[in-house]
């Protein structure tokens, strides 16, 4: 049997969300009405949360006056979202390098480093062509990512974090292509190991595989929207335009 794909795994496990259970919905809610203000979409636009989690992002997106759906490969995840949906939003399992068939958006939103978990930028070409593929003409496309420069600069080898009774020993390096974190625990005397890796796309990179299909407009540093500067900024965050 063919082994599953690092995020496949992980992210479809109860300890992936005891892990990263502590996000900041807060922080998540002023990131949303910020790209609002920036994106100046029209009321009940159809928007894609690509990559979508449990969905905190969308149902802000939703509670904002627009339709939403939100997809993700973690049928847990999705599960977990389901519990939002309403005659507006909804949520699907859905694996991001393939188009929706029969759907279109106004803006397409990739949040929370949810890009580059492949060990090719084919892949992330494939990405990029399927959502291509949804947009409307004109259509829109968010993407917050890691800032990989000052990542790779200030890196933390190891950390422990406990959660839930749980003791996660977590490592990371630096490959030359992605940070790659690998995460060990031992629950109930089962010993657990997952890794998580994702690659390094610098701005520079991001500019030359956004570019067959779209505009680049702002680019910011920060989930307030501040200027991005590679060796500072916490994020890059990126708003383009679909080429007609």
């Amino acid at each position: 049997m063919q082994k599953k794909e690092w995020f496949a795994e992980w992210f479809d496990t109860s300890y992936y969300h005891i892990l990263y259970q502590n996000r900041n919905d807060e922080e998540a809610k002023r990131f949303i009405q910020a790209l609002l203000g920036v994106l100046k979409l029209t009321p009940n636009s159809s928007l894609l949360d690509l990559a979508c989690g449990k969905g905190r992002h969308a149902v802000t997106l939703n509670s904002s006056g627009h339709r939403v759906l939100g997809v993700d490969l973690s049928a847990q995840s999705i599960a977990a979202a389901k519990g939002f949906e309403n005659s507006n939003l909804s949520f699907a399992v859905h694996d991001m390098r393939k188009a929706i068939q029969g759907e279109t958006f106004d803006c397409v939103f990739n949040l929370f480093t949810s890009f580059g978990y492949f060990d090719s930028h084919e892949e992330n070409e494939r990405v990029c062509e399927a959502i291509y593929k949804m947009l409307k003409p004109g259509g829109q496309l968010v993407i917050d990512f890691m800032n990989a420069t000052k990542v790779i600069n200030n890196i933390v080898e190891k950390e422990q974090k406990s959660l839930n009774g749980i003791d996660f020993n977590i490592s990371r390096k630096y490959t030359g292509t992605h940070i790659l974190k690998e995460i060990r625990f031992v629950d109930k005397g089962e010993h657990y190991h997952f890794t998580e890796r994702v690659q390094t796309i610098d701005r520079e990179q991001f500019v030359k595989l956004l570019a067959p299909y779209f505009n680049i407009k702002f680019t910011f540093g920060s989930f307030d929207l501040d200027e991005y500067i590679p060796e500072k900024s916490e994020r890059l965050i990126i708003i383009a335009s679909r080429k007609l």
